[in-house]
């Protein structure tokens, strides 16, 4: 058993990886002295998802790493071979994560099913080999496309289930004592009513399973009808897996164990019939302070008038808590229907189609000057059809330059005002203009 932080709030940067380049490569075989081209496609980027594991109750795994970024796709080969996909990331959050884009606000995904899958940002798709570019009149064509980029983005993590396990029972009982001796919660403990205004959460990890516990506060005879706070706070442990009710079995405050216990399922069946129905252990807390004769003769009274088993602890000693832990662990194993981890991982993930634009044909271009007297040619698609063509190959950097001359490259420039020996940028490449 592993006290764990509770974490119900990240944020992370997640990008797909970069398609592989295409290549441009020709058959080089004995006997084929004209061998065509056989440059395969480059492979697709690592796509980056979110898979909801009902194995985990807190975002701190995810919270420990900032930035999650998938692998890039192998550039193609020779033989028309195929560039190796890039490895995708999986990253396991709670069931009851809600995923939303940092920047927009919209809403992604709400992981509320164990096992749901969500990508969060997809890869490139790899760029095509020279194979694809043959054509009668362009029998050696040396021409491939680079690889796309990944999608990537800012996401808000939010984690909307609050509890597994609901602590209820009268103030002062040790609620918050248990809270603090099982987990890294440090809630406020003192020796008056209602010393708890808010949930004091706590993350433990049995055999590997991490549940979050809720101390909930204010909870008295009439709770129900406002008395106490505790209507305010019953609503936190609607989605709980389990019930945990602490009782104070020393009785060293003239109250009634017995009692105390059917007050406060009073209150639980008049907030919800379907709460009331949960799985439930008493625990009954403080037995450090009654000897041992007097300490069975309560807990046989009580087992009696309830017909359940107690399950007796000292917050103060820490004895009978980790009996009490794993009987948790199971309940909640049992009521969740827990998959095993590697059920969830070898489920199968459907990737989606991965990025790549459709470029046009026909796009504007536009000329500046800068204060050196230099012509610069810019444009969205210019620079798209730059980054898409590799302009080291020489049939890549002529189909670029014909695109440019289609959508009226010279026109433009005449118009500008360039001369014959002016220097005009294109794609980060300087040229000497000549008409």
């Amino acid at each position: 058993m592993k006290k764990a932080d509770f974490i119900d709030r990240v944020i992370i940067y997640v990008k797909g990886g970069k398609g592989g380049d295409g290549s441009a490569s020709f058959r080089h075989e004995k006997y084929v002295p004209k061998g065509g081209p056989d440059g395969g496609d480059g492979g697709d980027g690592g796509f980056v998802f979110l898979r909801a594991n009902p194995n985990l109750s807190t975002l701190l795994s995810v919270s420990e790493k900032k930035k999650y970024i998938a692998q890039n796709g192998e550039n193609g080969m020779g033989g028309k071979k195929h560039g190796k996909n890039g490895e995708d990331i999986i990253i396991d959050v709670p069931v009851g994560t809600v995923v939303k884009d940092l920047e927009t606000g919209e809403l992604i995904a709400d992981l509320d099913k164990p096992g749901m899958v969500v990508c969060v940002a997809r890869g490139g798709r790899g760029g095509r080999g020279n194979v694809h570019f043959k054509s009668p009149t362009m029998r050696t064509p040396k021409i491939a496309e680079r690889g796309s980029d990944g999608e990537e983005r800012k996401l808000i993590l939010e984690l909307k289930l609050l509890a597994d396990v609901a602590l209820v029972g009268y103030p002062n009982v040790g609620k918050s004592s248990f809270i603090s001796k099982v987990s890294n919660a440090r809630p406020k403990i003192a020796e008056y009513p209602f010393t708890t205004l808010i949930p004091n959460l706590g993350v433990v990890t049995v055999n590997d399973t991490q549940f979050v516990i809720a101390d909930i506060p204010g909870l008295i005879k009439g709770a129900h009808k406002g008395v106490g706070l505790g209507n305010i706070f019953l609503r936190h442990v609607e989605r709980c897996s389990v019930i945990a009710h602490i009782i104070d079995i020393s009785g060293i405050e003239g109250r009634d164990p017995v009692q105390d216990y059917f007050d406060i399922r009073n209150e639980l069946e008049f907030f919800s019939k379907e709460l009331a129905k949960k799985e439930e252990i008493v625990i009954a807390n403080k037995i450090d302070l009654i000897d041992e004769k007097e300490l069975n003769e309560k807990i046989k009274k009580l087992e009696h008038a309830i017909g359940k088993e107690i399950f007796p602890i000292s917050t103060l000693t820490g004895e009978g808590i980790k009996k009490v832990m794993y009987t948790l662990y199971e309940k909640i194993k049992e009521s969740k229907k827990l998959y095993e981890n590697k059920e969830i991982i070898n489920e199968k993930i459907k990737r989606p189609k991965p990025v790549w634009i459709r470029l046009p044909e026909r796009f504007p271009i536009e000329i500046e000057r800068d204060e050196d007297g230099e012509y610069i040619v810019t444009g969205t698609y210019v620079e798209q059809w730059a980054k898409r063509l590799n302009l080291n190959q020489r049939d890549g950097f002529k189909r670029f330059m014909e695109l440019l001359n289609k959508n009226g490259l010279e026109e433009k420039l005449r118009k500008a005002g360039v001369k014959n020996g002016d220097t005009v940028w294109i794609a980060g490449r300087a040229f000497e203009y000549k008409e």
